[in-house]
């Protein structure tokens, strides 16, 4: 049993913290918004009023919040979260943001805390269930200390150093909103020629596009439009020569509901 703080329980913190609960780990929940972490008193949690009551005498330390300025405003933003974390926990920071932020943040804790660069891959269906993919950056003993408790989440994928979880993110972030966005177009296509919707993701599901399909037509996932436009945006960051990618961000940021899961921009009637 160890002692986990999940900071920021919007629907995937909430997903984690109730996978760590189940599996037999003590839970501190904190959220900026505390309505939305009551539901998890139910299940067992204890709810903080701060963050630093939360993390104090954690021995894991989970963020899971918007991008790396709700992080470091959570952190940093108060003295009192610093000064509450205990010598030798450990932050795992699960928020999805650019290898440099994460790197500037491990720099800023102190020297007694540990950070490990752990963003993960699947959504809401993939944590309940513990099949996660966690992209953990840092350093190897780092990484064995924080194993046994997300192994509970999924399958560890070591990465390298600090950034380098955040940075593999990011790679397999681009590669779902550019195939999700030739989705998109191929179906377009098949609107025009007059083939049925449900035979054209029939046959798509099992040639290149699968995993596309498999991911538009899910229905235990949530990754929001405006995250998704966020991730684009770190991933194309500096980056010139990218049209494809570059496309799918458009198409992103062109959708009419920026809080629906990005599958919304195959969910569409047939026209």
């Amino acid at each position: 049993m160890t002692d986990i703080a999940v900071l920021g329980t919007g629907q995937m913190g909430a997903a984690v913290a109730r996978r760590l609960l189940a599996r037999g780990h003590r839970v501190t929940a904190w959220n900026r918004t505390p309505a939305r972490a009551a539901a998890l008193a139910t299940a067992g949690a204890d709810l903080a009023a701060t963050p630093a009551a939360a993390v104090a005498g954690a021995d894991v330390v989970v963020t899971l919040l918007t991008d790396a300025a709700a992080v470091e405003a959570t952190l940093f933003g108060s003295g009192s979260t610093l000064a509450a974390l205990r010598p030798g926990a450990i932050v795992v920071q699960m928020s999805t943001m650019g290898p440099d932020e994460v790197v500037g943040i491990a720099e800023r804790l102190p020297t007694s805390v540990s950070l490990l660069d752990a963003p993960v891959g699947g959504s809401i269906d993939a944590a309940s269930d513990g099949r996660l993919t966690i992209y953990a950056g840092g350093p190897a003993a780092v990484v064995d200390r924080a194993e046994q408790a997300l192994r509970e989440l999924g399958t560890v994928r070591r990465c390298g150093p600090v950034g380098a979880g955040a940075a593999l993110k990011l790679v397999v972030n681009t590669a779902l909103l550019t195939t999700l966005g030739a989705l998109h177009d191929t179906l377009a296509v098949a609107d025009r020629l007059g083939v049925d919707r449900a035979v054209a993701l029939e046959v798509l599901g099992s040639g290149p596009l699968a995993g596309a399909v498999r991911r538009a037509t899910a229905t235990g996932a949530s990754f929001s439009t405006a995250l998704a436009v966020k991730d684009a945006r770190l991933a194309l960051r500096g980056l010139r020569g990218a049209p494809v990618a570059s496309a799918a961000l458009h198409l992103l940021t062109a959708a009419t509901d920026q809080h629906a899961d990005v599958a919304s921009l195959i969910r569409m009637e047939n026209r």
